[in-house]
């Protein structure tokens, strides 16, 4: 089973995508939080747990290992369905494996995000045990977005991952409902994915017909509303 993850920072999304079967957990970041309005960082987190019990990741935005611990050690006390987003690199390109490590023994659940390739994903779980829950999310629709076939990275990342039970993969950066049946149809475990997509994804299931049907009736009210003539 593939688990959906709302991406949002919304407040108000949170308290509507939260009630929803299908969302089994949320995701953040920076820009999202940003993006919503929030004036203070950890306020504005501390907010969203009042609202939502089911697991979140929050991102730490340090570039260097010791503010990248310190920041990653104060996110995680702010409750237990947290999950501490790392990225796999820093701005420079420097792989973050000693910091994950560190936050991995002290059984800190991380979420691995920025992930583009199976030789990332191999770096990451040669630093981690075989215990503490761990989510490497690997950007599927920026990497399309560059002419670049997500697949393959990953098959060879879930492939590598089958060796610990305690790490999932998620298929991030959705662009369209149907990645959600791609990341079924090879095996990740998790997909995060907009609200808007998250509508799109409820309503699966009309058939060719009735798709035709939809869209003819959909240009015909357009073409009522504009007052076409020829």
């Amino acid at each position: 089973m593939t688990k959906v993850f709302c991406d949002i920072a919304d407040i108000k999304l949170i308290k509507k995508f939260t009630k929803k079967k299908i969302v089994k957990g949320f995701t953040t970041n920076p820009s999202l939080i940003r993006k919503a309005g929030a004036k203070n960082y950890s306020k504005y987190c501390k907010d969203i747990l009042k609202i939502t019990k089911k697991p979140i990741s929050f991102e730490v935005f340090a570039d260097d290992y010791k503010n990248i611990i310190k920041q990653a050690l104060k996110i995680k006390d702010w409750g237990n369905q947290i999950y501490v987003k790392v990225p796999v690199n820093n701005s420079k390109g420097i792989f973050l494996g000693k910091a994950i490590k560190y936050l991995n023994a002290k059984n800190i659940k991380l979420n691995i995000t920025a992930v583009y390739s199976a030789r990332q994903t191999s770096q990451i779980l040669k630093n981690i045990n075989k215990k503490t829950k761990l989510i490497i999310s690997i950007f599927a629709g920026r990497m399309a977005d560059k002419g670049k076939d997500p697949i393959p990275e990953f098959n060879k990342s879930i492939k590598l991952a089958k060796k610990f039970k305690n790490v999932e993969i998620l298929w991030a950066s959705v662009r369209e409902p149907y990645n959600y049946l791609q990341a079924k149809q090879i095996g990740c475990q998790i997909i995060t994915v907009p609200p808007a997509i998250i509508e799109k994804i409820e309503n699966f299931g009309k058939t060719f017909d009735q798709l035709t049907k939809d869209t003819v009736k959909a240009f015909l009210v357009d073409s009522k509303k504009s007052r076409f003539k020829i």
